[in-house]
Formats: C-alpha cells, sequence, structure tokens
C-alpha cells in the first residue's frame, strides 16, 4: 500500500485503486467510527464473497458521498432529494478499465451499469462513496433471463427478524416441493433475503409469477404469519414477501454489502442451522467490523447461490408455472400489482389501494 497526498493506493490484485481522503468518517459508529479506508479494506477483506455476489452482473451503486449519519435519507423514485442515491449509470470520468452491461428500464430507457469483473472495480465504487451494491438476477450475456430467484422476506410494523427467520423454513420447505434450493442472507436490517439459482430460460414477468405463486402457497399454509398483500393496510402484523424484488429494475442488496445504518451492519450469508435455532444470530452481530473473521472461518456461504460453479445445479420454475395456473384455475387467483414506476401489464388488477377505492365508491 502505497500513500499519496491525502490519498491511499491499494494493490488490488495487480490493480491500482486511489482511495482519496482516507480517513473520512462514513458511519459514526461507537465507540470508533468507521472511515472511509476501513470500507474499502472490509471490501479487500470479503472480497471472494462480494465479488462472488456481483461478478458479471449490472449493479446498481447505492452512494453516500458524505457518508452515512443517523437521520440521512436516500433520494426517493418521485424525486424527493435525500443524502445518498442510486447510480445506475457508470459516471463520467470513470476509469476505461471498468466493465459495463446495457439494461432496459421498464420506461424502456435504458443504461450502462457497472458489471463488475475484477475485486479492483468493488474497491473503485467504494471510492466512489458507494455503501451498497445491488446488482441484477442476471448476467451480461443475457440480461432479459434471470438466472436467480430472489425471496425477500420483510417484516411489517410489528414484526423483527425473528418473525422472519421463524417463517425462512416454511419457505424453504415450499421451495424444496418445486426443486429450489435455497440459501440464505440477512438483509442487513430486519428481513432476510433466500436466494435460488435458476436457469436462465424465463424472462423478468414469468419468473416474478413463479415467485408470486411460491409466496401465496406459503401464505396459504401460515396465514396467520405471511402475507401476500401488495397494499401495506392490508398487512398487518405479518412478514410481507414481497414477489415485486423479480420485477425487472427491482434488486436487492448482495450478499457481504454494507447497509447505511449507524450499526455499520452488512447483509450476511447464513447457515440454515443459525436461522433454525432461535435467537442465535441476529442482523447486528454482522458488521464491517466482525464480517472479515466470520468470512476467514466460514468462507462464502452464498456461493451456491450463483449456481454451478458455486456448487449448486439450477433448477428450473415448471412446477412453480403449474401452481400459477393452479392458482388461476382453483383458487381465482390472477395476476398483482407491479411497482407504480412499470406500465400497466396484462391482467394486472387496478393499482389503487383498497381504502382509496372503497372511498371513490
Amino acid at each position: 500500500m502505497a500513500r499519496a497526498s491525502d490519498a491511499v493506493v491499494l494493490d488490488v490484485d495487480g490493480r491500482e485503486v486511489r482511495v482519496s481522503s482516507p480517513g473520512r468518517v462514513i458511519f459514526e459508529t461507537s465507540p470508533e467510527p468507521i472511515t472511509k479506508l476501513e470500507v474499502a479494506e472490509y471490501a479487500l477483506a470479503v472480497g471472494p464473497g462480494l465479488l462472488g455476489a456481483l461478478r458479471d452482473r449490472p449493479t446498481a451503486l447505492e452512494r453516500w458521498p458524505d457518508g452515512y449519519r443517523e437521520g440521512m435519507k436516500l433520494t426517493t423514485r418521485d424525486g424527493q432529494q435525500g443524502d445518498g442515491f442510486y447510480s445506475k449509470r457508470l459516471p463520467k470520468g470513470a476509469p476505461d478499465w471498468l466493465t459495463t452491461a446495457r439494461i432496459t428500464f421498464p420506461s424502456g430507457r435504458t443504461a450502462d451499469e457497472l458489471c463488475p469483473r475484477e475485486l479492483a472495480a468493488v474497491v473503485w465504487a467504494v471510492q466512489m462513496g458507494t455503501l451498497t451494491f445491488h446488482p441484477w438476477p442476471v448476467r451480461s450475456g443475457d440480461v432479459e433471463h434471470p438466472d436467480q430467484l430472489r425471496i425477500d422476506l420483510d417484516p411489517q410494523p410489528g414484526t423483527d427478524f425473528d418473525d422472519a427467520a421463524r417463517l425462512a423454513p416454511l419457505v424453504r420447505a415450499v421451495a424444496e416441493e418445486a426443486g429450489l434450493t435455497l440459501f440464505p442472507k440477512t438483509s442487513g436490517g430486519r428481513g432476510l433475503h433466500l436466494f435460488a439459482p435458476i436457469r436462465p430460460e424465463w424472462d423478468f414477468p414469468t419468473a416474478r409469477r413463479a415467485t408470486l405463486a411460491l409466496a401465496r402457497e406459503i401464505e396459504r399454509r401460515d396465514p396467520a404469519h405471511v402475507t401476500t398483500a401488495w397494499w401495506k393496510e392490508e398487512r398487518g402484523t405479518r412478514v410481507f414477501i414481497d414477489y415485486n424484488q423479480m420485477a425487472r429494475d427491482r434488486t436487492i442488496a448482495s450478499a457481504y454489502s454494507p447497509r447505511a445504518n449507524g450499526r455499520a451492519t452488512v447483509s450476511a450469508p447464513l447457515h440454515w442451522s443459525e436461522i433454525e435455532t432461535p435467537g442465535l444470530v441476529s442482523p447486528d452481530d454482522f458488521t464491517i467490523r466482525t464480517m472479515p473473521a466470520r468470512f476467514r472461518e466460514v468462507g462464502d456461504l452464498f456461493a451456491g447461490a450463483n449456481g454451478a460453479a458455486g456448487g449448486c445445479e439450477p433448477a428450473g420454475l415448471e412446477t412453480l408455472l403449474e401452481w400459477v395456473e393452479r392458482d388461476e384455475r382453483d383458487h381465482d387467483l390472477g395476476e398483482a400489482p407491479y411497482p407504480p414506476d412499470h406500465p400497466k401489464m396484462p391482467g394486472e388488477p387496478p393499482r389503487v389501494q383498497p381504502s382509496r377505492a372503497r372511498h371513490d365508491d
């Protein structure tokens, strides 16, 4: 590591990456704040796992140029300005050795997103203020067909991580009935993310409908604790399975990504035994400071989520698509609402929250 004026130059697998303002405080954690250089060093420490989750995937960057402080907010899709923002296009002046992939948004517009193929690209993104990496569930060679099914267990108000963890074994069992192998990780917040490698033979709408069918089957088996209701007013104190995370341009924080919160937590891959043992782990156990030692001890628990190269043969969606037909035939369950920035989809119900619709009537 060579030092320059007010900068550090890191050797990342033979490529030099400059980290400016290395002493800038990124997280005001107690008793010792976390600096920009420490975030870069964290990326190096868990590099094989972090790059494994991002490799050859178009990746949006959640950037916090001034670091994160309690009370800071992200800029929203509707234009409300915040302290952090999503960078979905490679900025001008980026090094020419970075690789990109062209993706298409629901609006039809396109963007050339960072597509990491070496760890130096990840460290460069940290230099640009990136905390969380949001990869698409596709590879650069075929950006229209997901190779991962992603299940987001999102605890609603009145529920927490423990509720998501209690639900996860049921999700795993139902997924196995459909031929899927799930790899779990914390969201870095209150939720759980479960990934299944799939063959890239189906487009986004089909993969999303398959995820919705899986979620509805789980809801049928435990309606007291699970909901697939899109409208928050209908969810109650249950865990929401967010099927729309499989819609185009919806991404989930990658494994090993830091999260923007006052605890500097990271999205941590888990053993299933850690989930199935109540109270054994908490999202706050996994931080920028604690994850490197865990990674050295247990290795990359998320490698299998990346397909056959990680030791898991990608699955098909045939059983889930049979469940889609069954839902329509036996339960009169068709399409569900898409996110608001998507064009109206065939068969989609009105995008009006139920209370508003009743009021209008």
